[in-house]
């Protein structure tokens, strides 16, 4: 009989060791299965989030603006960065160690000889956790895809798609079209189905037809308008005006909060929420690691975006960002993302590439990323214009990037959540 660990370090190190055995493993047989056994349910509304892009944003803002009017908000996000318990949160705050840990526990007590990857394995513990946190709302973040992830075993009240784009093809599909119809896998028969991509693909709006799903779509059901000072959000009988820009920065964010207005129409009846406390939701709402701009010279922005969809939206922000002179890339990439779509979207601002390896066997070396950045650029990385440096870890490539920049310069930390995460240790490390 093995005995179960007794801290969360070593419940994850277990867990992590019993992974190499499990990996990823698309299908809910095995979820469903430890699921009922748990009796896992949720006696509140549950707002599930699916999307290539704006998922955590749209959670962040929701439970932000679900807070201030008083409610008690269960959120499930991930991946994180620094602690695991970043991906459970109850009222805002993580959850503890000791809360964890009695989850991990609960999921072990039943699962019995069913195999569980960690993903479904830490899903279902923190499920367990919320769905006994006496919640008003539950938010649920999607992982991968949507109809085989770990989290759709929960039906949804409400369920949002914010973007489609193409990422994780080698599990989803290699188009919009079978990406799509993998997201729309969250949507429940008669229940608010909301898409916020201004342009979704045909699979998704026919399964949503096809299962009786209550289908919102952006610009037909739900749109925004709006000039420099604020914005308004007009739904199918709600109107919102006077808006204050969401405080995450960025191009798509107008996007997000309005499919998180839209879930908040859907449940106005159950959940009403008024106009002041939107506005504070938006204006103080947080997300480490999406377009986050730190305080100090020189700027240091840290954004996870590792697909070419989200590297333009973060190549369009810095370019509103006004002039610096130089402008330093700290990037690592996992090697199954289109990395050449990837640094297109990107070259346009980038001086200086200090490229990182990843702690990762899925990892890009650096002297893989230097190659592919080398043939972009097309020679010009000679010059003192241009470098390309490479390092073994992204900690080395920040440090090598804040020796270099200027105090009127800015390095911009992108790619993998590992590279924001690396980065985000050292700085942490450096302030102890």
């Amino acid at each position: 009989m093995q005995t179960l660990p007794s801290t969360l370090p070593d419940w994850l190190a277990l867990l992590e060791n019993r992974h190499s055995e499990t990996q990823i493993n698309m299908g809910l047989e095995r979820v469903l299965a430890v699921k009922q056994r748990l009796q896992l349910a949720f006696s509140c509304p549950v707002i599930m989030v699916a999307g290539t892009n704006g998922k955590g944003s749209t959670c962040a803002m929701l439970e932000s603006v679900l807070l201030r009017a008083g409610y008690k908000v269960g959120l499930y996000i991930k991946p994180h960065f620094l602690d695991f318990n970043e991906r459970a949160r109850v009222l805002g705050e993580m959850a503890s160690d000791e809360q964890i840990v009695a989850s991990f526990q609960a999921v072990e007590a039943v699962r019995g000889d069913t195999p569980l990857t960690y993903f479904e394995f830490t899903t279902l513990a923190i499920l367990h956790l919320l769905s006994h946190a006496g919640l008003d709302v539950a938010i649920l973040e999607v992982g991968l895809g949507g109809r085989l992830d770990a989290v759709n075993v929960i039906d949804a009240d409400v369920a949002i798609v914010t973007s489609v784009d193409i990422d994780h093809t080698d599990y989803l599909g290699d188009t919009r079209e079978a990406i799509g119809f993998e997201k729309a896998g969250i949507f429940r028969p008669g229940k608010a189905a909301i898409c916020s991509d201004p342009v979704p693909p045909q699979s998704l709006i026919a399964h949503a037809e096809a299962i009786g799903a209550d289908l919102w779509l952006m610009g037909r059901d739900f749109n925004y308008s709006g000039d420099k000072q604020q914005w308004n959000y007009g739904g199918r009988d709600q109107r919102r005006n006077s808006l204050a820009y969401p405080s995450l920065r960025g191009a798509n964010q107008l996007l997000n909060a309005s499919a998180a207005l839209a879930a908040l129409e859907v449940l106005k009846l159950k959940l009403p929420v008024g106009a002041q406390e939107v506005r504070t939701g938006l204006v103080t709402v947080e997300l480490p690691g999406r377009f986050q701009v730190l305080p100090g010279r020189p700027s240091v922005i840290l954004d996870v975006a590792h697909n070419p969809h989200a590297a333009a939206a973060l190549n369009q922000n810095l370019g509103n960002m006004g002039f610096h002179p130089y402008t330093y890339a700290v990037f690592g990439s996992m090697l199954d993302k289109d990395i050449d779509g990837v640094l297109a979207a990107m070259g346009e601002h980038v001086d200086h590439w200090c490229l990182a390896t990843l702690p990762s066997p899925r990892s890009a070396s650096a002297s893989e990323l230097a190659a592919k950045v080398q043939i972009m650029l097309g020679g010009k990385s000679d010059s003192s214009e241009h470098t390309i440096s490479v390092f073994d870890d992204p900690a080395q490539a920040f440090a090598n990037a804040v020796s270099r920049a200027g105090e009127n310069d800015r390095i911009v930390v992108f790619g993998s959540f590992l590279t924001v995460a690396g980065v985000m240790k050292a700085r942490r490390s450096s302030l102890h």
